[in-house]
């Protein structure tokens, strides 16, 4: 895509990984490349699945390139679509993405990584929201964070700026599995492949009503998938998919999602 960008593509998985030495910073204009990566991969059926990861072994992303912001970057400025690092605001992105955390991950780099749907980490990774300690908020992650372990180990997070390691990230539910940093992406890949595998279209329908009702009381979000409120959903139960599940459970014989 671009130099700090790059991609790659096998087996309907897309790898977006970080280049930005030294540390995998993003600026405004790889904002903007991440945002226009993830719409294709969004609107591309050939693609089933997205890593996300850093080049190199001691960076994942520390989030917001500040030494861009020194020249004249705007915090407030264009981000692309869908927002910082183009997936915690992309409407309709509903693909699994897995972030392969190589190393330090911190600020908008944590909020990055909390956009994905499973977290996978190095040995060495650590973690951080140090926002505070430069008298910004670390918006995103004061959101999310609250909602994904304890509420107080959020806060001293947030309020803060505290280092974590991996194992205590994985201790509190932020990260899914951790790794030898020479195994990462082959298990990133291994994930990957195990999803791909998967019925694209029960994906999106999982995706869109966990994302529509996280604020949302149980009864409402049950009504709206009765009442085939949910696009996706309705889409899964008129599908091709639909018929060849019930078809290869019935033949005793493995499904081939066509993701319609």
């Amino acid at each position: 895509m671009t130099d700090a960008v790059e991609t790659h593509i096998e087996n309907h998985v897309l790898t977006v990984t970080l280049n930005r030495p030294k540390a995998n910073a993003i600026d405004l204009a790889t904002s903007r490349a991440l945002g226009q990566v993830f719409a294709n991969f969004r609107d591309n059926p050939d693609l089933r699945v997205a890593i996300i990861t850093g080049a190199g072994d001691k960076f994942f992303c520390p989030g917001w390139d500040l030494k861009a912001a020194a020249d004249g970057d705007a915090v407030d400025g264009d981000y692309g679509m869908g927002g910082f690092g183009g997936i915690q605001e992309m409407p309709h992105l509903n693909k699994p993405i897995i972030a392969a955390v190589n190393g330090i991950c911190c600020g908008g780099g944590l909020e990055w990584a909390l956009s994905a749907d499973i977290i996978l980490a190095a040995d060495h990774a650590s973690f951080a929201l140090p926002e505070i300690r430069s008298g910004t908020v670390a918006d995103a992650a004061s959101v999310k964070l609250p909602k994904r372990i304890p509420y107080h180990i959020a806060m001293e997070m947030l309020l803060t700026g505290r280092w974590i390691t991996a194992e205590e990230a994985a201790r509190w539910g932020m990260i899914n599995q951790i790794h030898p940093a020479a195994d990462l992406m082959t298990k990133a890949r291994e994930m990957a492949a195990l999803l791909a595998s998967g019925p694209p279209l029960v994906y999106a329908a999982i995706k869109e009503i966990v994302r529509e009702s996280e604020d949302q009381k149980f009864q409402d979000s049950m009504n709206k998938i009765t009442r085939s409120q949910y696009k996706t959903v309705e889409t899964l139960y008129r599908s091709e998919d639909q018929l060849e599940g019930a078809r290869a459970f019935a033949e005793k014989r493995d499904p081939v999602w066509k993701g319609r």
